[in-house]
C-alpha cells in the first residue's frame, strides 16, 4: 500500500468508523479539509469504501432520478425530513451548503437570491469553505439576511446591489437599475459556476411578507392572480409563468428570463406549503438543481 492510499484507508476509517467530522480528520492528518474530502472522493472512485444501499436508501436513490426525469433536472439532493417543521429551512441551508462546498474550486463565484434559507446556506458555506467564496446577490435588499459578514470565520466576499429589493414607484425602481453601482453587479452573475435561490410560497410567514417588503393586502392581490409562488421575488402562476403585475414593475432584481441563462441555477426549498411553488418553478423552467427533502420529494412526485 503506498501513501496515497493510507491516506485514503485512514480518512475513510476516521470519517465512516470514528465519526470525525472532515476538519478534525485534516487536523489529525496534517492535511487541509478539501484534502480530505478529496482522499474520501478517491476512496470511494477505488473501491476502498464501497457501499451498500438501505432500502431506505434505494428509495431516496429512485426519488433523486424519478424527480430529475420528471422535471428535466440535472441534479437532485435529497434528505430526510425533518421532524419538525420549524427546522426545516435550517436543514436546507446545510443541505445546499454541503452541495456547493463539495463542487466549489479555487476562487469560485456564486450567485445568491433573496430569503431566509438562502441566508443561513451563505453562513453555512463561509465556514465551510477554505479559501473565500466570491457571492454576488442577485437581488437588492439583500444586506439585512447576512448578519454573520463582521464574523471572522465568515470566509467570503460579497459584492451586494446597493439598492431595496422593492422600490416606491416604477419608475425609481426604473432609475435605480440604470445606476453604474447597481447594474455592474447585475452583469457580474455572469460569472459565477453556481446560483443559489431560494422559493418563496403565498404565505404569511413568506419573507417577503415578515420583512415588511410586501404587506398582507399584497399577498391578497397576488393570490387574487393566482399566483402560487415567487423566486427572487417574482411571482407566478401553477404553470410557472411569470405574473404580470405593478409589483413586478418595482423590483430590483435579476429577472426570470435571465436566471435561466445562468449557469446550475440551484434552488434551495422544502415543506408541505412550499410544495405548489416548488412545482411551478420546476415546470416554469428555472431550476438546474433542487436540494429538498424526501417529503417533499413525495408531494412533487404526485400526479396533480
Amino acid at each position: 500500500m503506498n501513501y496515497e492510499e493510507s491516506l485514503m484507508v485512514k480518512a475513510a476509517w476516521y470519517y465512516y468508523f470514528e465519526n470525525m467530522t472532515q476538519q478534525a480528520i485534516a487536523d489529525r492528518l496534517s492535511i487541509s479539509r478539501m484534502r480530505v474530502i478529496k482522499l474520501l472522493e478517491a476512496a470511494r472512485q477505488n473501491g476502498i469504501i464501497q457501499f451498500r444501499l438501505r432500502s431506505d436508501g434505494v428509495g431516496m436513490a429512485e426519488q433523486s432520478r424519478a424527480l430529475m426525469e420528471k422535471y428535466h433536472l440535472k441534479d437532485v439532493f435529497l434528505i430526510p425530513s425533518a421532524e419538525e417543521e420549524s427546522t426545516v429551512n435550517e436543514s436546507i441551508a446545510r443541505a445546499g451548503a454541503m452541495y456547493i462546498a463539495d463542487r466549489l474550486g479555487d476562487n469560485a463565484c456564486i450567485n445568491v437570491g433573496y430569503g431566509d434559507t438562502l441566508s443561513r446556506t451563505l453562513n453555512h458555506l463561509a465556514t465551510m469553505v477554505e479559501t473565500p467564496v466570491t457571492c454576488i446577490s442577485l437581488t437588492g435588499g439583500v444586506s439585512p439576511y447576512l448578519p454573520n459578514t463582521r464574523s471572522n470565520v465568515f470566509n467570503a466576499r460579497l459584492y451586494l446591489i446597493p439598492a431595496p429589493l422593492l422600490a416606491s414607484s416604477q419608475e425609481m425602481a426604473s432609475a435605480m437599475r440604470g445606476e453604474s453601482s447597481v447594474s455592474e453587479i447585475f452583469d457580474m452573475a455572469e460569472l459565477s459556476s453556481f446560483t443559489l435561490v431560494g422559493i418563496g410560497s403565498i404565505h404569511d410567514s413568506a419573507t417577503v411578507v415578515k420583512s415588511g417588503v410586501l404587506s398582507r393586502n399584497d399577498l391578497f392581490y397576488l393570490r387574487m392572480h393566482n399566483a402560487v409562488g415567487d423566486i427572487l421575488c417574482h411571482f407566478f402562476d401553477r404553470e410557472g409563468r411569470l405574473l404580470q403585475t405593478p409589483i413586478e414593475d418595482r423590483l430590483i432584481s435579476t429577472p426570470l428570463s435571465r436566471l435561466k441563462t445562468l449557469r446550475n441555477v440551484v434552488g434551495l426549498a422544502a415543506g408541505a406549503q412550499k410544495a405548489d411553488a416548488i412545482r411551478a418553478a420546476l415546470l416554469g423552467g428555472y431550476l438546474d438543481v433542487l436540494v429538498t427533502d424526501e417529503a417533499t420529494a413525495s408531494l412533487l412526485l404526485k400526479d396533480e
